[in-house]
């Protein structure tokens, strides 16, 4: 479950969620508005997203990632850490098959434009959620996170990577929290390209490593 370490702005590692501690993940998403949602947005449907208390939010993205398990067969996400000079953890992205998205399944930005593309497929996998934590924005974090992202997808058996960015406007003031999705030009620098804009603030980015030859490398 590996991952190599991307080019980045500053000195960081980046690792799989289970092989970290409850710990650190917690001190990536703090207790503001990623501490709220804890990346559950996407994961859940019905009323636990409508209703979920914080903790029960953050008792579910525990038990996704499987912090502190090494041995674990699966995560939800990778974990950045500044090395500076020891390791703070700074930054979150989730990243997994597709089809662990439930609430991925019904929404237009996904799939609109994309008639024939398999909603079922667990072999494309999606990058949802970008945290980065306070104090350390702006540094390149968001960008070494999605670039790792495509090796540890693809050596894990993916097919193909896919986020759903939103696009920043000339004039128009965007919060870090509409940027939870990830900007357009974090995902382009990683290599991925626009395969559909469904709506003038998203774009859906992709990857398929069997066309590109990375298929298994």
């Amino acid at each position: 479950m590996g991952c190599h370490q991307p080019r980045a702005a500053i000195s960081l590692t980046i690792r799989p969620a289970n092989e970290v501690s409850w710990g650190d993940l917690k001190a990536v998403f703090g207790d503001r508005d990623s501490g709220r949602c804890n990346c559950q947005r996407f994961k859940t449907r019905g009323w636990f997203w409508e209703q979920a208390t914080d903790e029960q939010r953050r008792a579910q993205l525990r038990d996704q990632a499987n912090c502190d398990d090494p041995a674990a067969t699966s995560t939800t996400g990778l974990v950045a850490f500044l090395n500076d000079p020891e390791p703070t953890p700074v930054g979150w992205v989730a990243v997994e098959p597709r089809t662990e998205y439930p609430r991925l399944q019904g929404l237009p930005t996904v799939w609109k434009g994309r008639p024939d593309e398999d909603k079922h497929d667990d072999s494309v996998w999606a990058v949802t959620c970008f945290v980065v934590r306070k104090g350390y924005r702006g540094r390149g974090v968001s960008y070494a996170l999605a670039a790792a992202t495509v090796g540890y997808a693809r050596a894990n058996g993916a097919r193909a990577l896919e986020g759903y960015a939103m696009l920043t406007q000339p004039g128009r003031e965007i919060t870090w929290g509409e940027l939870h999705v990830g900007a357009r030009q974090v995902f382009a620098e990683a290599g991925f390209r626009e395969v559909s804009r469904p709506s003038v603030r998203r774009a859906v980015m992709r990857i398929d490593f069997e066309e590109t030859g990375a298929a298994g490398r």
